[in-house]
């Protein structure tokens, strides 16, 4: 069972599952991608110069998968309830998790139908955590704002949502701060070892 559960596999959703897997919670993200990425060129998000927003998503695809997200794609989720937990159900099966982080871009269903709260623009209604109205679940990207969309803002609503999480689970505010030495232990020193 993965203690979060994010549903939708662009920059936010794969943003959250980065973060929460590298840190020692089980992730798995439902992705249909059917994200809007692949209409997408990057020239303005932070590190990129240029880059087509399909191999972008590979880019981050590769990134997760090197944590051991469990990534479930083309999949579609076709509904979240919450109780203790979430259950998140797909046409084949459902999932439990402890946390959800809904990334499905300007499509609200899920959230919804999970009985989150809506602002009067009409998107669902966060903290500055991403956190909803329903505790334990959050929503990023494009469903939190009005037409105001953008890969880099959606990343960055991602990290929130898993910081928030992990300082749940840990009991103390978490930083996610790598330094070079992290790098050396996860990937080895460069000579091969």
């Amino acid at each position: 069972m993965p203690e979060v559960a994010v549903v939708g596999g662009g920059p936010a959703g794969l943003s959250a599952a980065l973060f929460t897997e590298k840190n020692g919670l089980d992730t798995a993200v439902f992705d249909t991608d059917g994200t809007w990425m692949h209409s997408a060129h990057l020239f303005n998000y932070p590190g990129v110069g240029s880059q087509d927003g399909s191999a972008f998503l590979e880019t981050l695809r590769t990134q997760v998968d090197g944590f051991g997200v469990d990534r479930h794609q083309g999949v579609e989720v076709t509904d979240v309830e919450s109780g203790d937990g979430f259950t998140v159900t797909t046409e084949e099966e459902e999932h439990e998790a402890d946390y959800l982080v809904l990334a499905t871009g300007a499509n609200r269903d899920l959230a919804e139908a999970l009985g989150c709260e809506f602002t009067d623009e009409e998107v669902v209604d966060v903290d500055v955590t991403m956190e909803t109205s329903v505790d334990g679940a959050y929503a990023t990207g494009a469903m939190v704002r009005a037409e105001e969309w953008q890969a880099v803002i959606s990343a960055g609503d991602g990290a929130a949502a898993a910081l928030n999480i992990l300082t749940e689970e840990k009991g103390e505010h978490f930083h996610d701060f790598d330094t070079p030495d992290d790098a050396a232990a996860l990937f080895g020193d460069g000579d091969g070892e």
